[in-house]
Formats: structure tokens, C-alpha cells, sequence
């Protein structure tokens, strides 16, 4: 594996993912400095994602690691920040579950299409989705509500990252089926 730029910034962002759980979940530091911290580590972690890519493909330092590694620091980033939110009360459960279990299914498919030696990055439906999942974690890490309107938002953003988490997964499996045929001499 190479160690380039794009790939520490993706574990750089691994790495964020357990310091962003201890400061939310932190019940000594105090609001709305807990939520301030944990915006600001969650933005960091969110702005290697926009970067790794980005300098990747300008510098042509693509690499299988970093292929198959975004994707899964994505997972780590958002998975954490979701489940902490479920844990105290700001997203349903229902919602989470939909937001994760897409997650297990794409693993899959990846480790299935790993073993036959394809790697499957990211299609635009997945970084949408991850963008407005982003969004929605922002927008649920602001301590204050602006007379209602943050509240509303919120909601507009939780409806439209389980819809996007939905499609995605859709237009994963329809452009991925071949990825589970089985080999015919396999048989």
C-alpha cells in the first residue's frame, strides 16, 4: 500500500471517527461545547473525505486502497455519528437502521466482488447520499434550533438521507448483479 495524501487523509478520518464519539457522548464536557466540539472534529473528518478524493484523482494517485478504504471510513464516520444520535434521541431508530444497513449490504457486495478480484468504488448516488447524510449530521450537531426553522430542516434532511440511502442501494445492486453470479466452472 502507498502512503500517499489521499490515503492519510482517509485515515486521518478513520481515525477522527472514535475522538468525534468520546466528545459527543462526553458527559463532562458541557452543552453546547460538547455539540460545538464534535461539529468541529466531525467537519474535519468530513472535509478529508472531500479532499482525499480530489487530490487522488488530480494527481492520478488513485489507488485500490483508497478505493475500497473512502468508502469504508464513510461508513465508520457516519455509521458513529448516527448511532450516537439514536442513543440520545435525535433520530429514530427506523432510521438508522436504514441508514446502516445499506452500509452491511454494499460491504458485501464489495467483499463478494474483492474475491474475485473487482474493486467497486463510489457511483454519484452514493457520494449524494453521503453529502446530504453529512448535511443532515451538521445540521443535528448545531446546538441551537433558530426559532424552529433548524428543527424542520432537520426533519427535511433525516426523510432525504433514508430516501438517497434507499435509491442508492437500488442503483448499487442493478449495476453490481453480476458481481454475484457464480462462475460457471465454479458450479
Amino acid at each position: 500500500m502507498k502512503w500517499n495524501l489521499p490515503n492519510k487523509l482517509t485515515m486521518i478520518r478513520v481515525l477522527l471517527v472514535p475522538v468525534y464519539c468520546v466528545i459527543y457522548l462526553a458527559s463532562w464536557i458541557p452543552n453546547p461545547w460538547k455539540d460545538l466540539l464534535a461539529l468541529v472534529v466531525f467537519v474535519a473528518a468530513s472535509l478529508t473525505d472531500l479532499y482525499d478524493g480530489k487530490i487522488a484523482r488530480s494527481t492520478n494517485q488513485v489507488t485500490d486502497f483508497g478505493k475500497f478504504m473512502d468508502p469504508l471510513a464513510d461508513k465508520l464516520l457516519v455509521g458513529t455519528a448516527v448511532i450516537c444520535f439514536t442513543q440520545t434521541g435525535l433520530l429514530p431508530a427506523w432510521a438508522t437502521v436504514i441508514l446502516i444497513g445499506r452500509e452491511f449490504v454494499i460491504s458485501g457486495f464489495r467483499l463478494v466482488a474483492a474475491s474475485k478480484g473487482v474493486v467497486i468504488a463510489a457511483d454519484i448516488w452514493g457520494k449524494i447520499k453521503t453529502t446530504v447524510q453529512m448535511i443532515m449530521i451538521v445540521s443535528l450537531l448545531i446546538p441551537w434550533d433558530f426559532f424552529g426553522i433548524l428543527a424542520v430542516l432537520r426533519w427535511i434532511l433525516i426523510i432525504a438521507s433514508v430516501l438517497l440511502t434507499i435509491l442508492s442501494v437500488v442503483n448499487y445492486i442493478r449495476n453490481n448483479l453480476e458481481v454475484l453470479k457464480e462462475n460457471e466452472t465454479e458450479s
